[in-house]
């Protein structure tokens, strides 16, 4: 088997995580060597930037829309791709037990696009961005909607972290919008605002939607409306009637089993009564 073909093999028989990584990693490897080439003929603005990145330009987005997803898969630096692709491996790998893989890169796309639509309104609104021109570029909106939404899932699962010990999700979490936050005053203060975009997408689906589907209209919906809907309230009283009727011991025991299921045969394997328990759970 050559190199191509292995890697040919490696990407299809690998986990959406890893076709993401790999994806990212070609898109970069495409970009330097463009930049490169176009560097021989002393042109400074390599054309895959120039057409695939977000500008801050409203009118300039829209000669070219599809850059609102695209810029995700484009990096600035071989130290920002490595950052955000380690980052990507291990958040999304985790995010990957607990749901499916169509809904893990869902959540890229979506945090991505989310991500995008805050920060060209940053740039139109905010004085602060005022004279400035800016391109955006990264996978940290993706990562971050991928992060916060694992971290709103079961905010108290436990990460053991060399020479620190087990850390809750929520703690990673808060330093990581602590980080975005201070940022928004930063040289890169776009970019945080994108990445707080994609972290506001995966805290609302997750938070608003208990239902392994993913529906965009209602996390878009979620953005003016604060009040919970019809479905989940029905959802959450039928939830509490049931624990009124269990005892503490009878619900403990009741994880214990679906969490041995899950061991065993995998959280696919669960029924809907025993996800949508499951999930209850963990946002206590």
């Amino acid at each position: 088997m050559t190199f191509i073909q292995n890697l040919k093999h490696k990407y299809k028989t690998g986990t959406i995580i890893e076709k993401l990584i790999y994806i990212n990693i070609t898109v970069f490897a495409c970009t330097l060597f463009v930049t490169l080439f176009q560097s021989l003929y002393q042109q400074e603005q390599n054309f895959i930037v120039q057409w695939f990145a977000l500008d801050d330009n409203f009118s300039e987005f829209i000669g070219k829309p599809w850059s609102i997803i695209s810029y995700g898969f484009l990096h600035a630096n071989f130290i920002h791709l490595i950052f955000n692709m380690i980052t990507l491996y291990f958040v999304g790998n985790l995010f990957a037990q607990y749901f499916t893989q169509k809904q893990t890169l869902s959540f890229y796309f979506l945090g991505t696009l989310f991500g995008g639509v805050l920060f060209v309104m940053s740039q139109s609104y905010f004085p602060l961005f005022e004279g400035r021109n800016s391109t955006l570029v990264g996978a940290s909106a993706g990562i971050s909607a991928i992060f916060i939404g694992i971290s709103t899932y079961m905010p108290n699962y436990e990460l053991k972290i060399r020479f620190i010990g087990f850390v809750k999700l929520w703690y990673l979490a808060s330093i990581w919008l602590a980080f975005d936050i201070i940022g928004l005053v930063g040289p890169n203060a776009g970019g945080s605002f994108s990445h707080l975009g994609g972290s506001l997408f995966g805290f609302l689906y997750v938070n608003q939607v208990s239902t392994r589907k993913i529906r965009l209209f209602e996390v878009i919906l979620a953005f003016f409306n604060t009040k919970k809907n019809n479905l989940k309230t029905v959802y959450k009283s039928v939830n509490k009637k049931e624990q009124a009727r269990k005892p503490k011991g009878a619900q403990q025991e009741k994880i214990d089993r679906i969490l041995d299921k899950i061991s065993k045969s995998g959280y696919d394997t669960l029924s809907q009564t025993e996800k949508e328990f499951l999930f209850k759970q963990g946002k206590q």
